[in-house]
């Protein structure tokens, strides 16, 4: 029997037709699946954009806020976020912001008819080493060749972000190796509610606007763009309270850091200030806690070790060359405190890395006579004379005192002026007795 013959029974076999029927059938499918797998890839590929945006990006909290109010606005699916605002009194308020949740939202972008499509995902097995979150991802997936779209979309919610903390300032602080916001933003503290000596606040604020004006002057003279201030003196007297209030005055933020972190190290410091976010100042507050002067280390004989000492990797060195080395970043504002100036190495102070000192000192006859109009606005001259005169007094206190103690006196007495003078005299001999060695 030749092949053909053995063919042609095959073929009148009902069974063997049957299967080889549904063979051709099961493989016609496959190829049919995966020549529209492949078209669907290559339609992406080439059709479709998509924008993939991390749970440590910065951008990260403005697209869901966007996405919110701008975006998938009538999705029933839902995640809450409470936060924590603070008001002009100074209460703290619990405020609920609703945003997409886990999972896929389709919307239509107002200002271009685009629609797009959002996916939301979570890793539960994967976390974000820096914020202690499960790791997220929100991808942004549209039709066509839409770049521009997608950046016309950040920069959108960049905007409506400002809008949200406008009037605010927003702390950052570092965060194993990344600036974070710490807490929610807080409503500007008025310049003119720190209280400073004669001129003090002026100068350095006049100092700072200039500078921030001043690029092109820096740069067509090839001089670093960046301005460092030391303000020291004794505690309680208004060093941070008014950087706080210097960064609310000028809409910029404030970065922290704290040179005590045990996993800041010189890479990690250089790398966090090359990397401050835009309108910002940098603060190092005490940084006589983290290195004490070499000069006062060899002729000390007592013991040199610092607050920090032990905690930190980071060399002094490495914060030398992180303050004015290769790779610091321009228009960088940088204030560090202290209330020891001399303890700090000079070569930490030199110019170049400290370009304004300013004493912030005790309380002067002027911030005396300021803080009680400040609290007391219906006061006379007279006793704003009397309030200043008690506390000057040589027979009523032994020692200068800070605008922080006069501060918490002055609470103590809401009710007015006269309260305050009434009492002063009983204040001003437990000052005496706190201040006295044996009241210690």
């Amino acid at each position: 029997m030749g092949a053909m013959d053995i063919l042609a029974s095959l073929s009148e076999n009902p069974y063997f037709g049957a299967g080889f029927g549904l063979f051709g059938v099961g493989a016609a499918a496959s190829i049919g699946r995966k020549s529209f797998q492949s078209m669907v890839l290559l339609f992406k590929r080439h059709y479709v954009t998509t924008l993939e945006i991390p749970v440590n990006d910065r951008s990260y909290q403005w697209i869901l806020h966007w996405i919110t109010i701008r975006g998938a606005t009538k999705t029933q699916h839902l995640s809450v976020r409470t936060a924590f605002n603070e008001l002009d009194s100074g209460r703290v308020k619990s405020r609920y912001k609703l945003i997409p949740s886990l999972g896929t939202h389709v919307f239509r972008h107002e200002s271009s008819g685009t629609w797009i499509k959002i996916d939301r995902t979570r890793d539960q097995h994967q976390t974000d080493i820096i914020g202690g979150v499960p790791w997220e991802t929100v991808t942004l997936t549209t039709i066509g060749k839409r770049r521009q779209l997608f950046l016309d979309i950040l920069e959108e919610a960049r905007l409506e972000a400002g809008k949200e903390h406008a009037g605010k300032m927003i702390t950052y602080t570092c965060a194993s190796g990344d600036w974070r916001q710490f807490g929610e933003a807080k409503t500007n503290r008025p310049l003119t509610s720190v209280i400073l000596d004669k001129n003090v606040a002026e100068s350095i604020v006049q100092d700072v606007q200039e500078f921030l004006k001043s690029s092109d002057w820096y740069q067509d003279r090839g001089i670093p763009y960046r301005r460092g201030y030391l303000l020291y003196g004794p505690p309680g007297c208004g060093k941070t309270s008014f950087i706080m209030a210097l960064a609310g005055h000028l809409d910029h933020s404030l970065c922290i850091l704290n040179l005590s972190d045990s996993t800041l190290t010189d890479d990690r410091l250089a790398q966090r200030l090359a990397d401050i976010p835009q309108d910002s100042i940098v603060l190092l507050e005490d940084i006589d806690a983290a290195f004490v002067s070499r000069e006062n280390a060899r002729n000390s004989q007592e013991s040199t070790e610092t607050a920090f000492q032990g905690l930190s990797r980071l060399t002094f060195s490495g914060l030398l060359n992180a303050l004015d080395g290769a790779t610091s970043s321009e228009g960088r504002i940088l204030f560090m405190t202290t209330n020891y100036r001399n303890r700090l190495d000079e070569a930490l102070i030199r110019p170049g890395r400290i370009d304004v000192e300013q004493l912030i000192d005790w309380c002067t006859e002027h911030q005396i006579r300021a803080l009680f109009k400040n609290f007391y606005p219906e006061a006379n001259p007279t006793q704003q004379a009397q309030f200043v005169e008690g506390l000057l007094n040589p027979s009523e206190t032994n020692r200068s005192t800070s605008p922080a103690k006069i501060q918490s006196f002055l609470m103590l007495h809401k009710s007015g002026p006269k309260e305050a003078l009434e009492n002063l005299h009983e204040w001003n001999k437990s000052m005496r007795a706190t201040d006295s060695p044996q009241g210690k």
